[in-house]
């Protein structure tokens, strides 16, 4: 998680992106959640590959620190100085490269449910997409064991899109294939990919297979970011195991219209609030209409009709557009 975040700007200048909220939650904590009830085995340790500690500070380790332990594992933190690729970023945790286990990207999230293969080498997670040409796809022989990892090919290879989370039985053998690829300075596109170390296993004959997910939900964007929070919401409602709506929020002259999240001390006055909102805490939205957004802590919003809105944290909002995306600590009045 340690790149800056860019497409998702102005949000992520000041909040890294994996710790952006949707429905209520950090990114990277649902991602670590739900991978962990897929797992469904106890998890010892959790490595996080941050970048520039100026700006992946003492409060994103706390925070992280705080996720690991809630699964009752242990926290490390590594840093990666340069933005040198996947396998670079990877071999940043070296230390905690050894027996069984799985590595992500935390700007994605998924549900599913499925077992993992106790007779694969590795486990590859894919997603079932309609156009596989806008992927890198996984491309399997008879027995379904994955034989080559194909990006957007130009012809049918499958339609399984490789979404980034992956299983080791032993990921001490992707390290070494890693350190390979660094020591004989192997790069695509100027960087050092997680697919050279793959590549090379699958060249000793260790077996890979796929583990499709049902859902996997982008937070690339500020758009998708939008798809993203309804899709999470509609989830969490079904699954009815969180509480969407906190007990201290105070409704005056106002309506909810499910599926939204509303954090602690928030405060709507002559509004309506849904579908599909997610709401920090302690913020104050009046004399408003607000559906289909994501809107962060401490806001204070009046006289809005917002729809596909991102607003971020400590921001004062008094007016009538309606698709905006705008940063902490913004005042528009």
């Amino acid at each position: 998680m340690a790149g800056r975040g860019s497409r998702l700007r102005p949000h992520s200048l000041t909040v890294p992106k994996p710790l952006i909220p949707v429905a209520g939650q950090p990114i990277v904590h649902r991602l670590v959640k739900d991978i962990a009830k897929v797992l469904k085995q106890p998890i010892e340790e959790i490595a996080f590959v941050l970048g520039d500690p100026a700006f992946f500070g003492n409060d994103v380790v706390e925070s992280l620190t705080e996720l690991a332990e809630g699964l009752n594992a242990k926290a490390s933190i590594y840093r990666q100085d340069q933005p040198l690729g996947t396998g670079h970023a990877i071999m940043s945790a070296e230390p905690s490269l050894s027996g069984p286990a799985v590595i992500a990207y935390a700007d994605t999230l998924i549900r599913a449910e499925f077992d993992l293969d106790p007779e694969a080498d590795s486990v590859i997670w894919t997603k079932r997409v309609a156009n596989p040409e806008a992927y890198g796809v996984v491309k399997l022989n008879e027995n379904e064991e994955i034989v080559e990892l194909v990006e957007k090919p130009e012809t049918f290879v499958s339609d399984q899109a490789v979404i980034g989370i992956y299983y080791f039985k032993d990921v001490a053998v992707l390290k070494e294939k890693l350190q390979e690829v660094l020591d004989e300075n192997v790069m695509n596109g100027g960087e050092y990919q997680i697919n050279d170390g793959i590549k090379r296993m699958m060249a000793e004959g260790k077996v890979f297979k796929t583990g499709t997910v049902d859902e996997w939900m982008d937070c690339g964007n500020k758009n998708v970011t939008l798809e993203t929070n309804a899709k999470m919401l509609n989830f969490l409602k079904a699954d009815n195991e969180e509480q969407l709506v906190h007990e201290s929020v105070v409704l005056e002259n106002s309506n909810i219209i499910e599926p939204c999240f509303i954090g602690e001390g928030t405060i709507l006055r002559n509004t309506s609030v849904g579908p599909h909102v997610s709401i920090g805490k302690g913020c104050v939205i009046e004399d408003s209409s607000v559906k289909n957004s994501l809107i962060q802590n401490q806001t204070t919003i009046k006289n809005a009709n917002l729809d596909e809105a991102m607003i971020g944290n400590y921001v004062k909002y008094n007016g009538s557009f309606t698709k905006i995306s705008i940063g902490d600590y913004s005042v528009l009045e």
